[in-house]
């Protein structure tokens, strides 16, 4: 099977017509690892034909890529980017929560607590180690909680670990010193203990080392969070969902909804008696795919229109809209967190991978943002989903100057928002029936074949 932008390129521009015959496409091959696998250099560099001394005017990279290079080139003003240069704001877990509490902040300031209480989407969290002794005093109001530990600048759930009490951070430490073999450790050096009481934390020390060995082994910064040990089960696994996001612009905000997406399960039940199980508490692909009893076939994953059907027949219509109308608002608030921090370049757009927990009382938690969303596929449904999001991302980015810039929906897109939330309606902010309805169809049918079609006439869709 090829890569998802192997396909997309393939099948949307093999007979590209006459005003995009002079574009020059780029995708640089590591852009396809995101926050799940590589497809294969060799394999990805032959099918997307990326070499990097040429010219480019449109170009899908990492961010890697992005932040050793983007201030050394000269980019024209028609050229487009997959990021935006401080994607980060968002996509960095350590970021993301400090952004969303300051935004809360502000709207309590400006527009009351019940508007504030709008961004309560995210668990408790702290960042370590800067913020160990507010973690330890929040830790102490109820003991025997327990919290997840996540390193804010990895992925596939790499250096996670759950814990109840702060000696098993301690614990943990030595565990990973023991065997070099473990991803989640601080450092492998001396270490000197911060004490208050009973609780124990452990921080690098920098006595006797080179100045060589302290840049190879910086503190690595973690966020550790409340766990929802809540989450809604099905078939009692846990699970979350990846529902993607594009957005053109942060100055004004402009994000588009797709309207697939899909559920991760764990391929074991669920039980708070073993948080040191991985394959019960993550649902990352990357662990589950590792598990003895995985299916390759079938997989851990439900398209989120299966996932809305099941809760609709469970749980009903009404308390389903409301449902996804929380996670609508999770979108639209964490957008707006950073839309006064992120450098808006009208060459940059951003097509972010959002993973959100639903827990037993049908509340939606936002878990973190992806800049680089996988685009590895692990099923032939799957594989199928991405090379339609790549190919309805570059309908929207539009490099033909096809569209009028008026459109709320492009292939399986929907715009939600536009300066201001977009309604159904025939205008942006239009009522139904008296009504404003959000111009939201997540797990709906997707119907864009159908839709581009209508678009874009004969054009290749």
């Amino acid at each position: 099977m090829l890569s998802p932008w192997a396909g997309c390129l393939s099948q949307s521009y093999a007979t590209p017509h006459a005003a995009t015959s002079h574009l020059k496409w780029g995708v640089h091959p590591t852009a396809l690892l995101g926050d799940g696998e590589l497809w294969g250099g060799a394999e990805a560099a032959q099918h997307c034909r990326w070499r990097c001394e040429e010219e480019w005017d449109f170009l899908w990279c990492d961010v890697t890529w992005l932040r050793e290079n983007f201030d050394h080139v000269y980019l024209e003003e028609h050229v487009r980017i997959c990021h935006f240069r401080n994607h980060y704001e968002l996509s960095r877990k350590n970021y993301l929560v400090k952004n969303l509490k300051r935004f809360r902040k502000q709207l309590e300031r400006e527009a009351g607590k019940l508007e504030a209480a709008r961004c309560d989407f995210f668990p408790k969290t702290f960042e370590l180690p800067s913020e160990y002794h507010l973690f330890v005093e929040e830790f102490r109001k109820k003991p025997g909680t327990t919290w997840i530990m996540k390193p804010v600048g990895r992925s596939q759930g790499k250096g996670i670990f759950l814990f109840r009490k702060l000696k098993d951070i301690f614990d943990w430490k030595m565990a990973g010193r023991a065997s070099r073999k473990t991803e989640c450790v601080f450092t492998i050096f001396p270490v000197y203990k911060l004490e208050r009481g009973n609780c124990l934390f452990v921080f690098p020390q920098d006595g006797g080392r080179t100045n060589e060995q302290k840049d190879e082994t910086q503190i690595e910064t973690y966020v550790v969070q409340r766990y929802i040990e809540n989450p809604y089960l099905i078939g009692g696994r846990k699970f979350d969902l990846r529902v993607y996001i594009l957005v053109t612009s942060y100055s004004p905000l402009k994000a588009w909804l797709y309207r697939d997406g899909f559920a991760r399960f764990s391929s074991m039940r669920f039980t708070l008696n073993s948080i040191d199980d991985h394959y019960v508490h993550l649902t990352n692909v990357a662990v589950q795919k590792t598990a003895p009893d995985y299916d390759p076939e079938k997989g851990c994953k439900w398209m989120i229109q299966q996932l809305r059907q099941y809760l609709t027949a469970k749980h009903g219509t009404g308390l389903v809209e409301v449902l996804f109308a929380d996670m609508d608002n999770i979108f639209i608030k964490s957008l707006q967190s950073v839309q006064k921090v992120i450098i808006s370049d009208k060459r940059c757009f951003e097509l972010y991978g959002y993973d959100i927990l639903i827990d037993q009382d049908l509340k939606p938690w936002l878990l973190e943002v992806n800049a680089s969303p996988s685009l590895a596929a692990s099923s032939q449904e799957d594989y199928e989903l991405k090379c339609h999001l790549l190919e309805d991302t570059l309908h929207v980015v539009d490099m033909e100057g096809r569209l009028t810039g008026k459109e709320k929906r492009v292939g399986g897109f929907d715009l939600i928002w536009n300066d201001g939330p977009v309604s159904r309606g025939g205008n942006l902010g239009a009522l139904v029936n008296g009504n404003f309805m959000a111009n939201t169809h997540l797990g709906c049918f997707n119907d864009r074949k159908k839709q581009l079609k209508e678009l874009f006439g004969n054009l290749p869709a």
